[in-house]
């Protein structure tokens, strides 16, 4: 996705305008521009240059991110991107403005109406006093000029905006008001004093300055309130070091960042951040990866081990080789997430861009009908102006452009900061409308590493003992169970005797002197050629097997001395996850390539509702394609093998410790690498959808309540009319409203299970449902040929959801939808001239 800056869009309706012109641009595959960071994301083949020209041409300007930085093509946000320059100008403007607009208000509205003190000249010269609220009034406007530039090059560019309604409203009240003073001046140059004060009280001056001063009032607390949504982005890019520690020719060399190349030794001491991603040399220390992960506890790092940039190493003394450099650090990737998560556009914001899109031409037309209609009941065009311009104030397009990216951000960065990754605005929206959860078992709901969980000793025999023997004998070993045992003896700091004649024996087996003794290790089938095993003790490793765990029994000449049981153990959280998926009302499937007892074992200890066993590495995206038929699917998963799966679900989510093609196929990336991570994920989403919801509602109804009242419906029935400057100020705060409804997301507890709704499932049917299979024998197919033939005869029939067809078998297993008569199966084959002996 190429990223790119817009400048000059004010609202909903601008972003809306450029999105369609930049569509328009041959090769442009997706356009999606985002109002709260001025950023637009852009795919297909069209030009930069084209690109560019077709932004400019609607009226605004663009260009290429980081291109005046200098930076590479592709390159993630830095935290001077992410600067909040528009509060600091809004500021300036706003104290300019007022420094004007109080004393225009003190003879405005303080003389006339209560009475304070004027300079002589000024209080018995209604001119004078006129022409100084010109003054004034002009010079605001000057000040707050971006208006009325933005608001006319909208209008003649055919594409009107906010911009144009605040223009179109200050302007006609300042318009009106210059009339106002000739025409008093004439009165008063008449000596017609009655005159002079009937057009004293038409003066709209104080309206166009004030409407002018709040909005701009509104536009600051709104850019404060935007500044504050990446605020958990800016504090991860704070954490980035700028210079690292260089080992050059032996010598220690301290040079910036972006110096380090890949490859390069650096040295990292206790109390520093790790500069660049690499991979321990040397040393053995405690990192904190809490800026990644938001993980508080250290993780203790060793030779060979993994570390990322922005880590605090804690501890000891590194010595690492950068193996990610730049833009391809994890930190710099996680920022480009969510920076092209920012640029894009979650569908619930289609709503808001439809409306906006005739939202200010309608707003505009009802203000003009608003005038006609006074003045043909009769009244002022003094008052008829004032109900027209208070319908322009006080709609507000900037409410409905906000509503869904305020929050997009927000939720993205609270997902950021607990080391959950949303890579679009669209995942972030649809990861709570989940159904079925898939779960891959390894490394997903068990940890993916085998460990010792049960020692059975043979009597007379101690675990200790036991433990040697089998330390000794698998210390030679490249199978993966005894990397388990090797673990364990380590951690109890057994020491033993180095084997002679070490032997791995067909039939997974084991062999080995210690000691002059031969020693033996294997399975089952194996132990029993080298010695007996008792009822009680084969009793036993059923049992353990039962569980899933696989027994290793091991003996000494031809004594048994034990059983070591070993498993892929589950993830101590992955139980209370499950629980919390289905009190959400998610069916919960655990897909595996284990036996089905195994994965039963595991299923019952995680608690999920479905086990699907026996999968091969590729079979897993079939089996999400059936889960998909019964409701929306996320697959979570962490390998190479599960990629296809991640990409066919609704939703992929991938475990971060997982491959780099898993996480490239996912749409959401769980960096703690913990299965509690998902219902936080769903969590997050919900809420922020929930607030999205809240802010399209405030948006509409805040419009749909606040114009008929500025057009003065409620005047003839209650008398109520709304002044412009009310107007003004109510579309200031609507606006900031919503961003701050958005802010409150940050104070969002997303690990809090207590908040959840508990519901039924709504995919109860997975579990009732099965599918129904028929076995039918055909006579007469000889190769491929007549195997597709058959197959695609099947599958034309209605009900039939597919076959599986063997000419060497002579069989056609056919899988049922509905209910489907043996004769109509039968009728099909033999019309195609082979021959059906039965149907089971």
């Amino acid at each position: 996705m190429e990223q790119y800056t817009v400048t000059g869009m004010s609202c909903a309706a601008c972003s809306s305008r450029v999105e369609k012109a930049v569509s328009k641009v041959s090769g442009v595959t997706s356009c999606s521009v985002s109002l709260l960071t001025n950023s637009m994301g852009v795919e297909g083949t069209a030009s930069q240059s084209e690109i560019i020209a077709a932004v400019e041409a609607a009226g605004y300007g663009a260009s290429v991110k980081g291109a005046d930085a200098g930076a590479k093509k592709g390159a993630a946000m830095d935290e001077d991107a992410l600067k909040d320059r528009e509060t600091p100008i809004m500021k300036r403007r706003l104290i300019a403005s007022l420094c004007f607009l109080i004393p225009l208000m003190y003879i405005s509205m303080g003389h006339m109406m209560w009475n304070w003190p004027l300079p002589r000249f000024l209080a018995d010269n209604h001119v004078a006093m006129g022409l100084i609220q010109l003054l004034f009034t002009g010079i605001i406007m000057v000040i707050n000029q971006k208006f009325f530039i933005n608001g006319f090059k909208g209008l003649l560019h055919g594409a009107p905006n906010m911009d144009t309604l605040v223009a179109l409203g200050s302007g006609a009240s300042f318009v009106y008001s210059i009339y106002a003073l000739f025409a008093m001046t004439d009165a008063q140059m008449k000596m017609d004093m009655e005159g002079v004060m009937s057009y004293m009280h038409e003066f709209y001056f104080e309206s166009a300055a004030m409407i002018l001063t709040l909005i701009t009032v509104g536009k600051m607390l709104e850019a404060h309130s935007k500044g504050k949504t990446t605020d958990a982005l800016k504090s991860l890019m704070k954490l980035a070091p700028k210079t690292a520690v260089v080992l050059k020719n032996g010598v220690e060399t301290e040079v910036s960042i972006d110096q380090v190349k890949k490859g390069d030794i650096f040295v990292v001491r206790p109390g520093e951040n790790i500069p660049v991603d690499g991979i321990v040399l040397e040393g053995t220390s405690a990192v904190n990866e809490a800026a990644l992960t938001g993980e508080s506890i250290p993780v203790d790092k060793a030779e060979s081990d993994k570390v990322s940039a922005a880590t605090m190493n804690q501890s000891g003394f590194l010595k690492c080789e950068a193996t990610r450099v730049g833009e391809d650090t994890t930190l710099s990737q996680i920022i480009q997430m969510v920076s092209d998560a920012a640029a894009t556009k979650a569908p619930i914001a289609k709503i808001a861009d439809r409306v906006s899109g005739i939202f200010v031409p309608a707003v505009i037309t009802i203000a003009v009908i608003t005038i006609i209609v006074w003045l043909i009941a009769g009244q002022s065009v003094g008052f008829a102006l004032a109900r027209g311009i208070s319908v322009l104030v006080i709609s507000c397009p900037c409410a409905l452009g906000l509503a869904t990216p305020v929050a997009i951000m927000v939720g993205n960065g609270m997902g950021a900061k607990n080391g959950i990754m949303f890579k679009t605005a669209v995942s972030l929206e649809e990861t709570g409308k989940m159904q079925i959860v898939a779960l891959d078992k390894t490394g997903t709901i068990t940890s993916g590493e085998p460990k010792v969980t049960d020692m059975i000793p043979a009597e007379g025999i101690s675990e200790e003992e036991l433990l040697g023997f089998a330390y000794a004998l698998e210390r030679k070993s490249e199978h993966p169970l005894a990397h388990a045992i090797l673990q364990e003896a380590q951690e109890r700091r057994l020491d033993v005797e180095e084997v002679e004649d070490f032997q791995a024996v067909p039939g997974n087996g084991l062999s080995a002197v210690l000691a002059g003794k031969t020693i033996y290790g294997g399975n089952k089938k194996f132990i029993q050629t080298k010695t007996s095993v008792d009822a009680g003790t084969l009793k036993k490793a059923e049992d353990l097997a039962a569980e899933g765990k696989t027994p290793l029994f091991f003996a000494k000449e031809d004594q048994l001395i034990g059983i070591i049981a070993v498993a892929d153990v589950i993830k101590e959280d992955s139980p209370k996850a499950v629980k919390e998926l289905q009190n959400m009302g998610i069916h919960v499937v655990m897909l595996t390539g284990d036996n089905e007892r195994t994965a039963k074992a595991i299923g019952r200890q995680a608690g999920v509702d479905e086990v699907i066993a026996d999968v091969l590495p590729d079979g897993k995206e079939a089996v999400i394609r059936k889960l998909k038929k019964k409701g929306k699917v996320a697959m979570v998963g962490d390998g190479i093998n599960d990629a296809p799966a991640l990409t066919r679900a609704d939703m992929g989510i991938a475990i971060g410790a997982g491959t780099d093609i898993a996480i490239d196929a996912a749409d959401v990336v769980l960096m703690k690498s913990r299965l509690s991570d998902v219902p936080a994920a769903i969590r997050m989403s919900k809420a922020t959808l929930r607030n999205i919801h809240e802010n399209l509602f405030w948006a509409f109804f805040y419009n749909v309540i606040g114009i008929p009242l500025a057009a003065g419906i409620w005047y003839p029935i209650f008398g109520w009319k709304l002044n412009p400057m009310f107007g003004a100020a109510a579309m200031s705060l609507s606006s900031f409203c919503v961003v701050t409804n958005a802010l409150r997301l940050n104070w969002f507890k997303m690990y809090d299970a207590s908040t959840d709704k508990k519901i039924k499932s709504k995919v109860k049917e997975i579990e009732e449902e099965k599918t129904m299979t028929k076995t039918m024998k055909i006579e007469g197919m000889m190769c491929g040929h007549c195997e597709a033939t058959v197959k695609k005869t099947l599958e034309a029939i209605e009900g039939v959801e597919a076959a599986e067809v063997s000419h060497e078998n002579g069989t056609a297993v056919v899988t049922l939808a509905a209910e489907v008569a043996d004769e109509v199966l039968k009728k099909a084959v033999e019309d195609k001239d082979y021959k059906v002996t039965g149907i089971e």
